[in-house]
Parts: structure tokens; C-alpha cells; sequence
């Protein structure tokens, strides 16, 4: 039998028998209640994305390790979904559609299966999952509204039991277009993109760096921290609050011409999801972010607030 940790919750949860009454597609956000009520419904998969940049090698693991949705799989965002780096292609490159294909089959996932994302507590690492599927033209895949956290703290069941996901066949239905360093650089002079920065806003204006080697952001980029997208109690904010906010940044423009970047091609996804949660049809991301761009000393380097 499953060893099973159950937290003391605050409130009592009664959770339906699987797939009990819910037929709908998750896309884009799921509730620790909606998904309470597939635990164990062989159509659905979990998969644990917890992660630490400052402690990439050990954190997520042990967290996972020390307690988890009961059947999540758990997946490292360095390893699988990510390519090697080269020290030119960024910290955390996009891996070739078949290696994501071969990740996702291993998980358990095909194109029958309803996939929700978690991590511990924002969604900034789910939501790298969310788009890569989506990217691939999964669409029945959504990001467990407040994490971890927020499953703890509704009084669900946590399991230490490893998760054993049954091996499918993913296979791709479509690969959405992607921006190349290249293209963002061909895009500056004319300004036909709307460039959205998802760091925080001293790293955007360079004041610090962390991470990368060089600090600042692309020439007339507009900054948008990713946390922008959240509440207070960590949950993301409503589809008409992120909407009217996204809206003030295009200022008329399409959302057709918005590319996302952050650092690492990571939390700029949390964006892409913001938007089409709030009703955006699905935008670009430059993959390769700003670890990609400030490699090369060529490259055009702002610094300070647009």
C-alpha cells in the first residue's frame, strides 16, 4: 500500500471518486479541488516540477521525495526539459521536439491524457512544462493554481510513494514557431516586436545580475515581472485583471507581435500563460532569453528603465 502523509488541514476536503462528473478539458489553470478529484483517474497525469536555481542538483528531488501529490511523476527542469548548454545557447535551452517527445512519453503522457503541472508554489517551473506541451500541440494541459502550497494548505493528501508513470507514445501534432536571437536582433531597428521582460525589474534594469555574466536587458524591451500575474495568497489574479493589465502593455499593438523572454526562457512562460488565460490566443517566446543574448559580446546591451 502507498505510505501516505496527510497534513492537518484546515478545513475538511471530500474529494470525488475519479473523473467523477468533470469531462472538461483543463488548458490553462486547474484548482487543488478539480484536480483532488482525479487523483488516481488513469486519464490524467501529474507531474512535479519543483526547483531552486540556486540549488538546481538536490532541491526539487528532495522535495519530492519528502512528500507529493500522490501519483505525481517527477520531473528536473535541467534535465529534461532543457538541452545542454554550450555557454552560447543559454541556461536552460530548448531541447529538439523529439527529445521533449521522448521526456514526455516516459511521463506517461499521449494524446489522451490530461496533464497538470505543479511546483511548489508559483507556477514559474510548471509553467515551462505547460508551454512546451502546448508548444508541441498538447493542449489539454494546465498549471495547479498555487502549487504545492496551496494543495498543503487546502488540507489535501501528500504521498512519499514514488510515482510510476506507465510509458506512452507522445507524439508531436504540431511545433509552433519559436524567435531566434537572430530574430529579435533583426526585429530592433524597425521595432516590430513588442519585447516583454518577465525578471524582476532590478535585474531588467541591470542593477543586478545573479545569474547571467552581463547585466541589463535587450534594447526597448518593456518589463513585466512574471509575479505580476499572482495574488496575494499566490493564486493567479482573474482573467479580466491580467487582461486589462497586458493590454497596458501593448498599447494597440497585436498581441501577435508580443515576444516573451526573462532570463533562461523559464518564468517568461509564466507570462505566455497569464495571457492565454486571460483569453490571449498563445504567444511567442524567445527560448534562449537573456542568458542567450548577453553571450555574445555583439549583441546590444540597455541598461536603465524604457
Amino acid at each position: 500500500m502507498p505510505r501516505t502523509i496527510r497534513p492537518a488541514p484546515h478545513r475538511l476536503v471530500t474529494t470525488a471518486a475519479p473523473g467523477a462528473g468533470d469531462t472538461r478539458r483543463h488548458t490553462t489553470l486547474i484548482s487543488a479541488e478539480d484536480l483532488a478529484r482525479h487523483i488516481g483517474d488513469p486519464a490524467w497525469v501529474v507531474v512535479d516540477l519543483r526547483h531552486d536555481l540556486m540549488q538546481p542538483e538536490r532541491f526539487g528531488i528532495e522535495q519530492y521525495e519528502r512528500g507529493h501529490i500522490p501519483g505525481a511523476a517527477f520531473a528536473r527542469l535541467d534535465a529534461d526539459l532543457s538541452a545542454p548548454m554550450t555557454g552560447r545557447n543559454g541556461r536552460h535551452p530548448l531541447p529538439t521536439p523529439e527529445f521533449a517527445a521522448a521526456v514526455f512519453g516516459r511521463l506517461g503522457i499521449d494524446a489522451t491524457k490530461q496533464v497538470v503541472a505543479y511546483d511548489q508554489d508559483q507556477g514559474a517551473y510548471a509553467s515551462r512544462l505547460w508551454w512546451m506541451l502546448r508548444w508541441l500541440g498538447h493542449d489539454a494541459v494546465a498549471v495547479l493554481d498555487g502549487g504545492f502550497a496551496k494543495w498543503v494548505r487546502d488540507g489535501h493528501p501528500v504521498s512519499a510513494e514514488p510515482g510510476r508513470p506507465q510509458a506512452a507514445r507522445f507524439a508531436p501534432r504540431d511545433v509552433l514557431p519559436t524567435v531566434s536571437a537572430s530574430g529579435i536582433a533583426a526585429s530592433l531597428s524597425r521595432r516590430s516586436l513588442v519585447l516583454l521582460d518577465a525578471r524582476a525589474a532590478e535585474r531588467y534594469r541591470g542593477d543586478v545580475e545573479p545569474l547571467d555574466r552581463v547585466a541589463g536587458h535587450i534594447p526597448g524591451a518593456l518589463n513585466r515581472p512574471y509575479t505580476r500575474n499572482l495574488a496575494a495568497d499566490g493564486t493567479f489574479r482573474s482573467p479580466q485583471e491580467l487582461r486589462a493589465d497586458f493590454e497596458g502593455m501593448l498599447h494597440g499593438r497585436s498581441a501577435g507581435d508580443l515576444v516573451h523572454y526573462c532570463g533562461s526562457g523559464v518564468s517568461a512562460c509564466h507570462n505566455v500563460l497569464a495571457m492565454t488565460a486571460a483569453g490571449y490566443p498563445l504567444t511567442r517566446l524567445y527560448p534562449g532569453s537573456w542568458s542567450e543574448w548577453s553571450s555574445d559580446p555583439r549583441r546590444p546591451v540597455a541598461k536603465g528603465q524604457v
